[in-house]
């Protein structure tokens, strides 16, 4: 049995239910296509916080402790390793059989380049980078005033999947950007009851982990900016809206408008602060409403939501913000697009009309076009690696 390493941010996302399904899903899928799979993280001291965010020793942070419980809930205890650099202190297996797990690894799936640790990644055969960021990815590394740098991999993968293509604004650099797919594991998102009278919904951050993005004179904003353009919509659609919002209480004119306008906001790190609950909020919604971030809509990406892909699953229809994926995507049924605000109030209505038709159409697309065993295959092909 040929072993592969994941690795990307679990423990430095705390209470983030969305993101544990998004890193860890890659594991589970892996395993299903008959691979060991280990999945490793890095950490640094710095980034070892207590409750109150006070820097806290590694043995315990509360990073620690959250990756431990996450790791188990999803089955991988025996298959996990948080490490906390530069001096190697691990929770879940210990160093030592870390170092013996890289020597035998065939690959490293290495979500947004996480793992950087010279002692883990010089010992791996193979190193696929895969990109969930795109715009951002690509921007910083063709700017040298930026420190960020794609490190060197043997492989690229993007979930923007219009990048390389004339009418995509993000620069290549070089680099051979094959498409990808987040993978979901249909299993574990089962069809859901249907409800038509539960509110569309989402879950989100207001202003996002790196800001707006400037290229030159280009500047795009984050997804606050995006929302305000769409912010009457409860107003003229006879639907409840809700967010499951990450926003800071300083945002006083912001939540004023939100409330106004008849949005219900919902604190994340309760209803979906754990990959129970956040699983449990995407299926107690009737559908979800959801716009992107500036760079993905700007730049005609096709950069597509991981939190979509499982409304999808789990038989809720989806009305997103296009990014150019509907080149890659059937969209009209199950899954509808919004540019500006006439079409977005267009897709809630038609999604209210014939809620029972959309919820099925739902569910087969992502069968169709997220299934795990169908995208990690196909990337496995693309590394070389011949059978598991």
């Amino acid at each position: 049995m040929k072993t592969i390493i994941v690795s990307g941010a679990l423990a430095n996302k705390y209470r983030n239910g969305g993101g544990a399904w998004e890193r860890l899903s890659w594991v589970l899928g892996l395993r299903r296509l008959g691979f060991d799979v280990y999945f490793v993280e890095q950490i640094s001291p710095e980034n070892c916080v207590d409750a109150q965010g006070e820097v806290t020793p590694f043995d315990a942070c509360v990073n620690r402790a959250w990756f431990c419980s996450v790791t188990e809930w999803f089955g991988l205890s025996e298959k996990s390793a948080l490490v906390c650099t530069p001096d190697n202190e691990c929770a879940g297996i210990p160093w030592s059989q870390l170092v013996k797990v890289a020597n035998a690894a065939e690959l490293l799936v290495n979500l947004s380049g996480h793992l950087t640790h010279t002692p883990l990644i010089e010992r791996i055969r193979r190193k696929a980078y895969i990109d969930v960021d795109p715009g951002f990815t690509q921007f910083w590394h063709a700017d040298p005033q930026t420190p960020f740098q794609v490190a060197e991999h043997d492989h690229y993968f993007t979930i923007g999947e219009n990048i390389g293509q004339a009418d995509c604004a993000i620069p290549t650099c070089g680099l051979a950007w094959r498409p990808t797919r987040q993978p979901l594991i249909l299993d574990s998102w089962p069809v859901a009851p249907q409800n038509a009278h539960r509110p569309f919904t989402t879950i989100a951050s207001w202003r996002g982990a790196y800001g707006p993005l400037t290229v030159g004179a280009k500047r795009y904003g984050v997804k606050a900016h995006e929302f305000r353009k769409f912010i009457e919509l409860p107003k003229i659609v006879n639907r409840q809206f809700e967010i499951a919002l990450d926003i800071h209480p300083n945002e006083t004119d912001d939540l004023r408008l939100l409330h106004e306008n008849g949005w219900n906001i919902a604190d994340p790190a309760q209803v979906a602060g754990d990959p129970a609950r956040f699983r449990q909020y995407i299926q107690q919604s009737g559908a979800e409403f959801s716009v992107a971030q500036g760079v993905y809509v700007e730049t005609n990406s096709g950069w597509f939501s991981d939190r979509t892909t499982r409304y999808l699953a789990s038989g809720k229809p989806a009305l997103v913000q296009d990014t150019g994926f509907k080149r890659n995507l059937p969209t009209g049924l199950g899954l509808l697009t919004f540019q500006d605000f006439d079409e977005a109030v267009a897709g809630a209505k038609a999604i209210a009309s014939d809620y029972d038709a959309h919820c099925k159409a739902a569910r087969l697309l992502a069968e169709e076009y997220f299934d795990s065993e169908k995208i990690l295959r196909r990337l496995i092909n693309d590394t070389g690696i011949v059978g598991s």
